[in-house]
């Protein structure tokens, strides 16, 4: 199941936030980072725009099935003409989606057996993640791979919840989403211990568990076999950024852009490291880069505030 990304070409916030071992997780990052911003802000505003996953209504991981839980379509969505709830402001969907969801799961309830309920749970899976409600398309995808384990089936019910623990505004919403996802990629590399994919997610979803080093240590053997891994550099660089670690940062990015002098996120991100460690020309050089690889307004005025002020 594809996975669903919000507006913006950038999605540079939401894994900075989620891999700072402050308790966020860079994953898909979501909107730009100012030149100034210091861990607190980043946390702050991965905080402000990270609120996709469902919830559940007035629930925290100890109910509903191994999860937040599938909320049914009328808690959380939208109202009146297509605004959000307080309960949901992340979600958009319409009356109609509102009433297709009611109705799949009044047939996934229905179900005689787990064979018959297994397509309206895939179609389940898929119309919450169209309203961005990743925790409950989780949800029914781990109740697809219960019933017919596989490597791909486990990994789609584990991308699910890590989308969900990405979006995550509450640390112990990213705990107990994170949680989730890293049982599931446990069962993933179980099936394929070469999933190097799956356990670059596993990596990051330790980075706001209790064991954080775990995490690295995971990131780094992904590393080892695939040197050119855009995901891992990306992410690794973002941690030293986080850590203060500057000059470790730049050097994770050089490498990124080595590997893909087209990626957007890592040239910004390596002229912002770059006029951070007194290498003002070098960081012009990125950021100009940067700028002229993407349409996004709100990288063309970070970059242009970053340029205004180097020396």
């Amino acid at each position: 199941m594809a996975s669903v990304s919000r507006t913006g070409t950038h999605q540079l916030l939401l894994l900075a936030g989620a891999i700072a071992l402050a308790g966020g997780l860079y994953a898909l990052p979501k909107g730009i980072v100012k030149p100034k911003a210091g861990k607190a802000e980043l946390n702050q505003d991965a905080a402000q725009t990270a609120t996709r996953d469902g919830g559940g209504m007035a629930t925290n991981g100890s109910k509903a099935d191994d999860s937040s839980g599938p909320r049914p379509a009328e808690t959380g969505t939208v109202g009146g003409e297509g605004g959000a709830t307080a309960a949901a402001p992340h979600t958009q969907a319409t009356p109609a989606q509102r009433q297709e969801l009611n109705t799949l799961l009044a047939q996934y309830k229905a179900g005689a057996n787990a064979a018959t309920r297994r397509p309206v749970a895939i179609t389940l899976a898929e119309r919450y993640a169209t309203v961005q409600r990743f925790d409950s398309a989780g949800y029914y995808l781990a109740t697809v791979a219960t019933a017919q384990p596989s490597e791909k089936a486990w990994q789609q019910a584990a991308d699910a919840y890590f989308q969900a623990y990405s979006f995550a505004a509450s640390d112990e919403r990213k705990k107990m989403l994170g949680g989730k996802a890293m049982e599931l990629y446990d069962k993933v590399l179980a099936a394929n211990p070469s999933n190097l994919d799956a356990k670059t997610n596993l990596g990051m979803a330790y980075m706001s568990s209790d064991n954080p080093v775990r995490g690295i240590t995971l990131l780094r053997e992904v590393l080892e076999q695939d040197p050119k891994n855009e995901k891992v550099l990306y992410n690794l660089g973002i941690l030293a950024m986080q850590s203060n670690q500057l000059d470790r940062a730049a050097e994770r990015f050089g490498e990124l852009v080595k590997v893909n002098p087209t990626n957007v996120n890592g040239q910004f991100y390596l002229g912002i490291a770059l006029s951070r460690t007194n290498k003002p020309a070098e960081a012009r050089q990125a950021l100009l880069k940067a700028k002229s690889l993407s349409n996004d307004p709100a990288l063309a005025a970070s970059v242009d505030e970053t340029l205004a002020k180097l020396k």
